[in-house]
């Protein structure tokens, strides 16, 4: 019997509730429509980057049919199965064909060497260099880039970025005339009984459940699963083009998922420029509202969504509230390498954001963290409320038996599993986690790596795992159903959370580690602030250097030999999460804000 095999605790059982299944989807003419709208879309803006997002939406024996469409079908393919530097290599020689791939797989440190290779008459450079320009967000840029440049792709692209403009400006989309009533403004008194259905709610959303899974549809799904059960009437309304527009081909206008209501708004087809998509959203929206008469608008992030809400309470007379989940503009920035801040695209996302906060009701966040950024700036503080990620009471009973899912996995009963649940974007930082994982083997502590998940990082990171020499023994899933999670955590010794120290990262509290903590799990975590509010060093958890997988082995060494420690560090997080991060909690928390808007 080895150290670990000593020191290996007991496991749990229960058996966790089940989510509602959506109904069956049916071809009807509106998908059959709104699917070729968006396609059409996608070929004419950017044929390579169509075929990426082709690769990214096809299921893995269609994948195959990428591969047809010559030198850039087979770069796709080798990007899709992670080997970045092949699929980059196989171009080297073409500089053109190489910046175009480049941009379309969002790697412009790949593409400004190549455009560097064409020579200044090539027909094709002010082109590239205007999309290079558009992909780091200098906008003035791309003007400058297309200023009397000739052909198709030249005109295209120069009626995107007015489109863009029109799009990222204060007041779009516009509101119909017919329908104006004058806005109410603050303060907001109750809403005339004739307008609205006391109790309502309508959450506006980018993305929602069941087609999206991540801790922004979890998060929306919760809260009004919470408030009707607190009595209130909530109802959920997603972007205009959702779900079809991103590859899911559902074209139900409703779905009931836990006696929720979603509201899709999907035209018959999807107009091409973003600003005519914005409007065209506003007019479904507009109706969708005066049929449900709600109380009041939630928005979340981002900017979007929040003009959206301004633009219908110009119409409606309804009060805005305005939930701040992330900062659109950092997230953006964690995308890309280099220092962005600077940028047209960047400022423009802020000042956007920032102008809903100002002109919102009432603002919501996640954090303090959050709250103070909001404040700074020059939102008074009285209009700030945090309403914190949290779990429903299922996640705080005990968890299954995690026995049959580890043997189905190849995971042994004696090997120590380290691991988490999460969306795969390079901010997460589980490359680092994957070379702490290598490390701590090479110190002989065989450990699992189990990442479930999905998201566009996953096939670099499977390359990663296969080069440290884990390809036998990390474990990746892929995305699983919601109502499988807690399985998943019973497997688990140890939840990482290895997150970069981006400023989204700094900011943004995520609501993984939440959960985990809820099921009594231990939980190692990158030593940044938005964590530091969610987990106490050595009382609730442990924190590391972020971006070090060496002192990310050391917590794993220890912990894995450790099983008390982890028994103690869970059952505490369990207990703060119990006493002070339910959704329940957070319902009452939104009533008392609907009620300070002057909602009954």
């Amino acid at each position: 019997m080895n150290a670990w095999q000593r020191t290996r605790g007991l496991g749990r059982h229960h058996d966790p509730g089940q989510w509602g299944r959506p109904a069956g989807r049916a071809l009807s003419v509106r998908l059959v429509t709104l699917a070729a709208s968006v396609a059409w879309r996608h070929l004419a803006d950017d044929p390579v980057r169509a075929l990426v997002l082709a690769w990214r939406v096809l299921p893995g024996r269609s994948r195959g049919l990428v591969r047809l469409a010559g030198r850039y079908g087979r770069a796709v393919t080798a990007w899709g199965a992670g080997d970045r530097d092949g699929a980059l290599h196989a171009l080297a020689s073409r500089p053109r064909h190489l910046a175009r791939f480049a941009l379309a797989v969002d790697m412009p440190e790949a593409a400004a060497p190549a455009l560097a290779g064409l020579g200044p008459d090539d027909r094709a450079r002010p082109v590239l260099t205007a999309r290079l320009a558009w992909r780091e967000g200098r906008l003035s840029d791309v003007a400058a880039a297309l200023d009397a440049a000739p052909g198709r792709q030249a005109r295209l692209l120069r009626a995107m970025l007015r489109a863009q403009r029109r799009a990222r400006s204060r007041g779009w989309p516009p509101v119909r005339p017919a329908r104006r009533r004058p806005a109410r403004r603050r303060p907001i008194g109750p809403v005339p009984i004739q307008h609205r259905v006391t109790g309502r709610v309508l959450h506006i959303v980018t993305n929602a459940l069941p087609s999206t899974s991540a801790g922004y549809t979890v998060r929306t799904h919760q809260i009004a699963v919470a408030q009707r059960a607190a009595g209130m009437d909530p109802h959920v309304m997603t972007e205009c083009g959702f779900p079809v527009a991103q590859g899911r081909l559902d074209a139900r206008r409703t779905v009931d998922l836990d006696g929720v209501t979603y509201h899709r708004l999907l035209p018959m087809t999807l107009p091409r420029r973003c600003d005519a998509a914005l409007a065209k959203g506003a007019d479904l929206a507009t109706d969708l509202v005066g049929r449900l008469r709600p109380a009041v608008l939630h928005a979340a992030s981002n900017h979007v969504n929040g003009q959206l809400a301004l633009a219908l309470r110009e119409v409606h007379g309804l009060p805005v509230l305005y939930e701040v989940r992330g900062f659109l503009e950092d997230s953006w920035q964690s995308r890309h390498p280099g220092d962005l801040s600077r940028s047209d695209l960047y400022r423009l996302s802020r000042d956007l954001e920032t102008h809903c906060m100002r002109e919102a009701d009432l603002v919501v966040t996640l954090g303090e963290a959050m709250r103070e950024e909001i404040v700074a700036r020059g939102i008074p503080a009285e209009r700030v409320l945090v309403v914190p990620n949290a779990v429903s009471g299922e996640f705080l009973s005990p968890l299954p038996d995690g026995r049959g899912l580890r043997a189905s996995l190849g995971i042994g009963p004696d090997e120590p599993v380290a691991g988490l649940v999460s969306s795969l974007f390079a901010h997460e930082g589980v490359a680092t986690f994957l070379e702490a994982a290598a490390l701590a083997r090479q110190r002989g502590l065989p450990v699992r790596p189990l990442i479930v998940g999905d998201g566009p990082e996953r096939a670099r990171l499977e390359h990663l795992a296969a080069r440290l020499g884990l390809g036998g023994k990390a474990v990746f899933t892929g995305r699983v159903p919601l109502r499988d999670v807690r399985r998943y955590h019973a497997v688990l010794d140890v939840f990482v959370i290895p997150r970069t120290d981006d400023r989204v990262c700094q900011l943004v509290t995520p609501l993984k580690p939440v959960e985990a903590m809820a099921s009594g799990l231990c939980v190692v975590a990158s030593d940044v602030r938005a964590l530091r509010e969610v987990i106490k060093h050595g009382s609730t958890g442990t924190l590391t250097l972020p971006h070090d997988p060496v002192a990310l082995a050391d917590c794993l060494e220890m912990l894995l030999y450790s099983p008390d420690v982890r028994r103690e560090l869970g059952a505490r997080a369990r207990q703060w999460v119990a006493e002070d991060r339910t959704w329940a909690r957070n319902a009452e928390r939104y009533r008392l804000a609907y009620e300070s808007l002057g909602v009954g």
